[in-house]
């Protein structure tokens, strides 16, 4: 669907690794919760590498690392490009923390892919009352159960919001805990080993060593042909149909010249 309706000039497919994360050695705890993925999940997700290749969209994991630090990392590389556009396709909202006015911005699953939520730093400001920078230090308060990273205890969403606008960072609030009421002065004096670690465990790495140095690197260049071919050997009968039909666009073909999805 993104390379027929949106035809980005630049692709990258970004993959988790089974190996334990820095998280996880950082916190134990991390992700504990989850289920083992599920083994019929497993080989899709091996087969989905082949795939994108397929459509000539580089893949890229890194063991140790999850997608989201190396989206991130992308995300920073090529953020300040002129005349690109960078765009987070995505079902996880960490990713928000990486948004930049209009120039990098989420596109968020809501109903598989054909629906989605665009959030630029409107977007995030609106739906949170804080900026995308702000977004480390609101989980860290506030938790991720899904992660199983605990946040503060006692600290929802409105007063992690309140405390961030007042105060605009996490190092802020402990450096003016004396304004604070008693109860909440109490609760992050107890709790700042455990909310610092959240802060680490929560905040993307955007540093990663990928192997890029040039954007024109992930340009996007698909063979119809093997396309095909691939297609027939999974039965993919609606896909190979689009194909036939000529419904998705070579990379030759006009496209969003300075978009980059990720």
């Amino acid at each position: 669907k993104i390379v027929r309706e949106e035809n980005p000039e630049y692709t990258a497919a970004l993959f988790d690794r089974p190996e334990p994360t820095f998280r996880k050695e950082q916190y134990p705890g991390y992700k504990a919760q989850r289920p083992p993925t599920p083994s019929d999940l497993i080989s899709q997700i091996i087969e989905a590498h082949t795939l994108f290749q397929k459509f000539g969209i580089r893949v890229f994991e890194k063991p140790g690392f999850e997608a989201d630090d190396l989206i991130a990392t992308l995300a920073e590389k090529f953020g300040n490009e002129p005349n690109l556009a960078v765009v987070i396709l995505t079902g996880d909202l960490d990713t928000l923390q990486m948004v930049r006015g209009k120039k990098v911005v989420v596109r968020a699953f809501r109903k598989g892919i054909s629906e989605t939520t665009l959030y630029d730093e409107h977007a995030v400001q609106e739906r949170y009352g804080l900026q995308p920078k702000q977004m480390t230090d609101y989980k860290a308060l506030v938790g991720d159960a899904s992660d199983n990273i605990k946040g503060a205890p006692g600290i929802g969403p409105k007063t992690a919001g309140e405390l961030l606008k007042r105060f605009g960072t996490l190092e802020k609030i402990y450096d003016n805990l004396e304004k604070l009421p008693e109860k909440l002065r109490e609760k992050f004096g107890r709790t700042k080993a455990e909310i610092m670690l959240s802060k680490k465990l929560v905040e993307l790495e955007k540093k990663l060593d990928v192997g890029l140095s040039r954007v024109d690197e992930l340009k996007r260049r698909d063979d119809k042909e093997k396309l095909k071919e691939y297609f027939r050997e999974l039965g993919f009968g609606t896909f190979l149909k689009r194909l036939e039909n000529d419904n998705v666009p070579d990379a030759k073909k006009e496209s969003h010249q300075g978009k980059i999805f990720s």
